[in-house]
């Protein structure tokens, strides 16, 4: 079976709207020069003055090309007209001390390129991975939500940053090459004008080839990617932990392998395509250039015979001929990496480039210390590519204090409307205020200050116990881990880190040397620990006991109603039976508030929320209130 069409134009795989079709050849070099344009931009933003040395080293080293095959022709021609003996060798002694000295220049050079790019090329790959994380994370939360957004960044980490430092030493290679043709030619030049257009002669042939084998290579390009991407998703899909017990489960192991053979072997046969058409380029490039090589040396030959060049000159000129041959053919290699190799950076610039404007705008208020009065004003919000909004006029009220339900069934909307309230997202239509302050106006690191979130699928951060809680306020001075106690106790976290080997010193992790992984409730005993440390005002939290068993539950809720006392909580459940003491319940519809009231008034109006709860209790068993209650606030009640 083959890979079909539609798999192989997904848009992840695909570089671009025209990378089916094969460039001309001075299209092809104008994608060299840009592929080589933002390799030679982190250059000078990494190191600027590790870059200058490497430019003059590079420049001393093709000059000293040229220098050696001008001091090879007086050392022959001096040799050659008066013969060999002492006294000649004598006099030829200070031009092969000069010569010698040229070649410690070439030498001293290319060790000082080398050490450079030692030094260089980490500093490279450090600063394009800081940027490229500077700006997925400063980016609006909503981006995430672009399908577009989401494959620009993961082609740009996958594939970018991958070949960002061997583009580096690509470059390098291609300017070292280019000098050395240069210093060759120009030493032709002056041995006699003539020579040049011999040159050209015998390495245009072989660059010709290189460049169709290039175009070959770049219009192959896509299937390539399509046919790697999908063989390398297979292959971790055979090698992951994570997939390995479902696999085991359904019997899966001969459906992974099969697909991995399917992608693998038509993945094989492209590139033995590819490489067959690119080798017969070569070598009719090269049979050309020996072709034009055979007629140069025939052109010497003549030009010796009419004494246009002496022997020394005519010596030299095969020498040179032969040095800018070899670096040439050095130089289509190199040439040929950096331009693939730039065809996956620039994934890399594109979404620089592109995510910037994506960027919050600017907002200096500062959130109120202690949220009063959140309003929703004909709210509408959209996610990007979306064809129906996920909400839609929502016009509600929280007063200070209070402990507020989100409930209704999945796609109702309730997430995206707690992350509107923590202006994770911004609202396409309507105004969110905080005591009369549009959220738009707040300053985001202001208003993410004033609020502790705790998802229904926290982060597991490979860090240690002690980290993963202290990430709620990872600034805070807690020298005697009061802070840090206290959440892990009212959490019932602390119950899990007593069975870790290191305790609070374990590292959360499977992937590194004596790591330890968690249960998924474990891990969300871990989030609400990490809420519970942040001590925010304003408390959301997203199913926090989705995956806790009945006594962490009582734990967790038990912790709620304490925070409940001063703070506003923003619950959002399917447990109808553990909001009962709710200040305010919400419930949503396809993205709209359709009803919200006490639950007892909710009951009453006998909507989807009473039978909702009826449904829920005819499962769980009649009026059982679970495990656990949400706790009402202090406030009076009287809405």
């Amino acid at each position: 079976m083959h890979a079909n069409e539609a798999e192989l134009q997904t848009p992840y795989w695909r570089l671009d709207d025209d990378s089916a079709q094969r460039p001309d050849l001075p299209a092809l070099i104008r994608r060299l020069a840009m592929a080589a344009r933002p390799v030679a931009s982190i250059l000078r933003q990494a190191a600027p003055g590790l870059s200058v040395i490497i430019v003059l080293a590079q420049i001393l080293a093709g000059a000293s090309t040229t220098w050696t095959l001008l001091l090879t022709t007086r050392v022959l021609d001096r040799l050659l007209r008066q013969g060999l003996d002492i006294e000649q060798l004598r006099l030829a002694l200070p031009v092969l001390l000069l010569l010698c000295g040229v070649g410690l220049l070439r030498i001293g050079m290319d060790a000082a390129t080398s050490m450079a790019k030692a030094r260089l090329t980490p500093k490279v790959h450090r600063l394009a991975e800081e940027q490229l994380f500077e700006v997925s994370l400063a980016v609006d939360l909503a981006s995430f939500d672009d399908p577009g957004f989401y494959d620009r960044l993961h082609r740009a980490r996958d594939r970018g940053l991958m070949h960002m430092e061997s583009a580096t030493a690509s470059l390098v290679e291609v300017f070292s090459a280019m000098l050395s043709v240069a210093g060759a030619a120009l030493a032709l030049f002056l041995l006699h004008p003539l020579l040049l257009p011999l040159l050209l002669l015998a390495l245009l042939p072989e660059g010709w080839a290189a460049l169709k084998a290039a175009s070959l290579q770049y219009a192959a390009m896509p299937t390539t990617i399509a046919l790697t991407r999908q063989t390398q998703m297979m292959a971790e899909l055979a090698t992951q932990r994570e997939a390995a017990p479902e696999i085991r489960a359904n019997q899966a192991q001969d459906y992974v392998l099969s697909e991995y053979r399917r992608c693998a072997v038509e993945l094989e046969l492209h590139l033995v395509k590819q490489g067959m058409a690119a080798a017969r380029s070569m070598t009719l490039g090269q049979l050309l250039s020996g072709l034009g090589q055979l007629g140069t040396y025939v052109a010497l030959g003549m030009m010796l015979y009419a004494r246009w060049l002496d022997l020394a000159a005519a010596g030299t000129a095969v020498i040179a001929i032969r040095t800018a041959s070899a670096a040439l053919s050095r130089l289509m290699l190199v040439s040929r990496e950096l331009f693939e190799k730039g065809l996956y950076i620039s994934d890399y610039r594109e979404f620089i480039e592109q995510s910037r404007p994506s960027k919050r705008p600017a907002a200096d208020a500062t959130a109120p210390a202690k949220p009063g009065r959140i309003e929703f004003s004909h709210v509408g919000f959209h996610y990007p590519g979306a064809a129906r909004p996920a909400l839609r006029d929502i016009s509600l009220t929280i007063q200070p204090a209070q402990t507020i339900a989100l409930v209704g069934e999945n796609g109702s909307g309730k997430t995206t409307l707690a992350k509107l309230i923590a202006g994770l997202y911004q609202p396409d239509s309507g105004r969110i205020t905080w005591d009369g302050v549009d959220l738009r106006a707040m300053a985001p690191e202001s208003l993410a200050d004033r609020i502790a979130m705790v998802l229904q699928e926290p982060v597991r951060w490979p860090r240690s116990a002690r980290d993963n809680i202290r990430l709620g306020r990872h600034g805070r001075a807690d020298p005697l881990d009061e802070w840090l106690l206290r959440a892990a106790r009212d959490s019932s976290a602390i119950d899990v880190v007593d069975r870790l080997p290191q305790r609070w010193d374990t590292l959360l992790s499977r992937h590194f040397h004596g790591g330890q992984d968690l249960s998924g409730g474990q891990w969300q005993r871990m989030a609400v620990a990490r809420g519970l440390y942040r001590d925010a005002p304003l408390v959301i939290w997203d199913e926090p006991t989705a995956s806790l068993d009945a006594r962490a539950e009582q734990a967790v809720y038990e912790s709620l109603r304490t925070l409940a006392l001063d703070r506003t909580v923003i619950l959002i459940t399917h447990r109808l039976a553990s909001i009962r003491n709710a200040d305010r319940i919400f419930f949503l519809e396809h993205g709209a508030v359709v009803e919200q009231g006490r639950h007892e008034e909710l009951l009453q109006a006998g909507g989807r929320y009473a039978e909702l709860y009826r449904l829920q209790t005819r499962l769980h068993g009649a009026g059982a209130p679970g495990p656990a209650e949400a706790p009402a606030s202090h406030q009076a009640s009287g809405h």
